[in-house]
């Protein structure tokens, strides 16, 4: 590193500090500073300052400029496209997002209620409905995966029944088993 210092530029450096004077009315703002081993003891005693090469073992920096490569017109235009889909992709999921959240509140605020009517339960039948309508959509435009989009409708559904099924306005059918017929 001490190597790389030759150049005209770093020789400057040295010259401007041994000439730099601290001496004035902020002159007691700089003591009380602490500086590591590498600087010289007495940096402000005298008012200058000196330059010693810092040999760090484990570190090597290489600083590369070059001029920015233009994109070529087929790369600037793919790039503003992904930019339009990946806005409109965003607003479609907040939009999925919001409405299961509503829903999901709607079925909580039901469940909790102790004297719930069977009736209440057609608004939140709208919102589902509303839920339903918004992930369908995304699944069209190819925002949501159709796995992903039949998944979220089926969590809504399920909390939707664990709602009925927790006041007894619905009451599951036990599982019958199957009749084995005997084959020989």
């Amino acid at each position: 590193m001490a190597g790389a210092c030759l150049s005209s530029s770093c020789l400057s450096f040295t010259t401007k500090f041994n000439t730099l004077s601290l001496n004035g009315p902020h002159a007691d703002a700089f003591r009380s500073l602490s500086f590591s081993a590498n600087t010289s003891l007495n940096l402000f005693s005298k008012g200058t300052v000196s330059l010693n090469p810092v040999q760090m073992p484990f570190r090597r920096s290489i600083v590369c400029e070059a001029a920015p490569t233009k994109k070529a017109d087929s790369a600037a235009k793919r790039a503003r496209q992904a930019e339009k889909r990946r806005i409109y992709h965003k607003a479609k999921k907040s939009e999925v997002r919001t409405r299961i959240k509503t829903v999901l509140e709607a079925l909580e605020t039901l469940r909790k209620k102790t004297d719930a009517e069977s009736e209440e339960v057609v608004s939140v039948e709208k919102l589902i409905a509303e839920a339903y309508s918004a992930i369908d959509k995304a699944v069209k435009v190819g925002t949501l995966h159709r796995n992903t989009g039949a998944r979220r409708k089926s969590r809504l559904a399920r909390r939707k029944k664990a709602v009925e099924i927790h006041h007894g306005w619905y009451v599951p059918v036990p599982a019958t088993e199957p009749d084995l017929v005997a084959t020989a």
